[in-house]
């Protein structure tokens, strides 16, 4: 997921700031980002208030809790426990903590600042191990956010979705290696786009052996682009906004992370990337693959604009990917991403059962524990067709009766028979913000009240708000008697005017984070929950200045194709910088044999793949290699010149213009304060 940057900071434990050196994309995606906790503030986390007490006792009541069934499941097939301890890079820095979850114990009631149903999932996640799905097929569980599945073949294994980072990817082979036959892996299979199906593929193969022709690596259609830049325009924002998601500045604890839902939490290690080297394009191809027939479907724009469900015909088992799993997924992530198409995602479950519901008999995930049997294999994919169909039809029916998207995410509600389901929770996705991003899909952002087109920004009109309602501590005060009643949302809202008209206000800044934080004890939504704790903290501590990224990792860098090295200079462009200026620079790459003209102006920057001008302002040649090692800060324009790296005839100083115009985005930007 996206420009990859370097972190050099990892929490294992609060107040505790180790050094790391890790490649890692800015999402989940930098996901793999993994920050560093600073030492803990005054004003410490709250017990749960007696409304919150309540909400949370009475979806004991609506739920059946006492199902057990998905426990077992999660047991099923058990062969080994995880690794103990610390896994570590090989500079020592901590990747991944399998006891750090450890408070979170099964068939332990939930803390009254933990929302039950969230709990209870975060109790599943937490079974963790080496487990057969099928004969010959096995899966290591949470020992990433993503789970690592291999299958035995005739001459060796296949690799599906090798998690994060090198490190854990390695644990988890070793952990089979040490129970089943130590057999060569020769394929890989990449699900989809995102960081933690990809991310540890250098644990588990050798390029080398890829580019000899002993590993095949399989990927659908787009894979590659996605990969690389799906989060490369808006990477640091993304990234940023991850770190609220999936809680990396949050002690793992009761009134802290308990989880994202999806898994619980990144693994901080290297993130690798070796192109594929087999693409699946269309529905309906079939690969034998280590003397096994894989089915494929492809699914753009369900859960990743790159994605492919599968079926092995003579395992009777149904990957889904990560368009079927044991939550409500996301339709639109809170980290930051394009919105996905609930109706599209529908149909691909629907033809997920037309292609293989009358066989199959087992159905597997890149996430979450399997589902085994014809019947229930059936039924969970049908609700969860059913579930991403009503959040995609409900939103367009209301919309047509002219409600907003606000009053439309009030307003719906799943069916009893999908939402008691506990694998329809919305634990990572929310049909609340499911449904407001299903409506901007297809009505974008504007509701259609002129008086909402042209608002002001948030800090002046929070500014003019409260001079209206008497000033910051009228409204302070006000806010606690809403905040006494229980009605933290409210209190959340209004605050934040307070905060933004006055921002060094603390007893502001307290009380929004008291509302965020009963909020976030409410919450079934592990990334709800992660943002709401996260806001609360930045707000009683401030924004902390952490180490931050500082280059893009070599693998993502070399897989950018020079146009999207050219799209993402061109987002780097400081516009006050190149007011009134026109530069044109010929540029020859002579290792790859490609030329580009690049044109500075109307503080842009536009380029042309095998065109040059006749006049331009420099000439530059130079190798893709030496291009790579500036982008990566392994050397600098002006040292590449100095060795003749960089070959400029004409303007040197046009050159320097477009470079020295380039801005580095600042990490640790606001996010609830102004």
């Amino acid at each position: 997921m996206k420009l990859i940057r370097r972190v050099t900071a990892f929490r294992s434990q609060p107040g505790l700031a180790l050094r790391r050196r890790v490649s890692a994309p800015l999402t989940l995606t930098a996901l793999a980002i993994a920050l560093a906790a600073p030492a803990w503030s005054a004003e410490a986390p709250k017990p749960a208030e007696a409304s919150t007490k309540a909400a949370n006792a009475a979806l004991l009541k609506e739920l059946p809790f006492s199902d057990k069934t998905a426990f077992e499941l999660a047991h099923k097939g058990f062969i080994a426990p995880l690794p103990g301890g610390m896994i570590k890079g090989a500079q020592g820095n901590p990747v991944w903590d399998s006891d750090k979850y450890g408070f979170i114990k099964e068939g332990s009631e939930a803390p009254d600042t933990v929302n039950p149903s969230l709990w209870r999932q975060a109790q599943l996640i937490n079974i963790s191990g080496l487990f057969q799905v099928a004969d010959g097929v096995y899966q290591v569980r949470n020992l990433d956010l993503s789970n690592m599945t291999i299958v035995e073949g005739k001459e060796g294994l296949t690799i599906m979705d090798p998690l994060i980072s090198t490190e854990t990817a390695k644990a988890a082979l070793d952990l089979y290696y040490q129970h089943r036959p130590k057999k060569p892996v020769v394929a890989v299979i990449y699900t989809h786009s995102h960081v933690d199906h990809y991310g540890g593929v250098r644990g588990v193969v050798d390029e080398a052996d890829v580019k000899a022709g002993k590993v095949k690596i399989y990927a659908p259609l787009g894979f590659l682009e996605h990969a690389v830049a799906e989060n490369v325009m808006a990477g640091t924002a993304m990234s940023r906004r991850a770190s609220y998601m999936y809680g990396n500045l949050l002690p793992p604890s009761a009134t802290g992370q308990v989880g994202a839902g999806l898994g619980t939490t990144t693994s901080a290690g290297t993130v690798t990337l070796i192109p594929p080297t087999d693409i699946i394009e269309k529905t309906g191809e079939k690969r034998t693959i280590d003397g096994l027939t894989y089915e494929f479907l492809y699914a753009p724009g369900s859960e990743a604009p790159a994605e492919m469900l599968y079926y092995i015909r003579e395992k009777k088992a149904l990957n889904t990917a990560e368009d079927s799993t044991h939550t409500l997924h996301n339709t639109y992530s809170l980290r930051g991403a394009k919105i996905r198409d609930p109706l599209a995602w529908s149909k691909y479950l629907n033809e997920a059962l037309n292609l293989w519901g009358d066989d199959v008999e087992v159905m597997y995930a890149m996430h979450h524990w399997p589902v085994w049997n014809n019947k229930e294999v059936r039924e969970q994919l049908s609700l969860q067709r059913d579930m991403y169909r009503y959040i995609n039809d409900e939103t367009l029916r209301l919309a047509n009766m002219g409600y907003n998207k606000e009053e439309i995410a009030e307003q719906v509600k799943l069916p009893k028979s999908i939402a008691t389901k506990f694998s329809n929770r919305g634990y990572y996705g929310s049909v609340n913000h499911n449904v407001r991003a299903t409506y901007v899909l297809y009505l974008g952002w504007f509701n259609g009240n002129p008086a909402t087109l042209h608002t002001l920004p948030i800090e002046e009109g929070a500014k003019r708000y409260v001079d209206m309602m008497g000033g910051v501590d009228e409204v302070v005060k006000k806010a606690r008697e809403y905040y006494a009643k229980g009605d933290y949302r409210w209190v959340a809202e209004v605050v934040n005017y307070a905060v933004f008209a006055d921002p060094k206000n603390q007893a502001a800044r307290d009380l929004q984070a008291d509302a965020l934080e009963q909020l976030g004890y409410q919450a079934e939504s592990g990334p709800w929950r992660n943002f709401y704790l996260t806001g609360a903290k930045e707000l009683r501590e401030g924004v902390q200045k952490l180490p931050v990224p500082d280059t893009a990792s070599p693998d993502t860098v070399r897989a950018m194709t020079l146009d999207m090295l050219f799209d993402y200079f061109a987002v780097r462009l400081n516009r006050e910088k190149t007011e009134g200026k026109h530069v044109v620079l010929n540029v020859d790459f002579t290792d790859t044999k490609q030329k580009y003209m690049l044109e500075m102006a109307n503080s842009v920057l536009n380029h042309s793949e095998g065109k040059q001008a006749k006049e331009p302002s420099a000439s530059v040649s130079l190798t893709r290699e030496t291009l790579n090692n500036i982008m990566l800060k392994q050397t600098t324009l002006k040292d590449a010149m100095d060795k003749g790296d960089v070959k400029v005839t004409g303007d040197q100083t046009k050159l320097a213009e477009v470079f020295g115009a380039l801005d580095d985005f600042p990490f640790w930007f606001n996010i609830v304060t102004p």
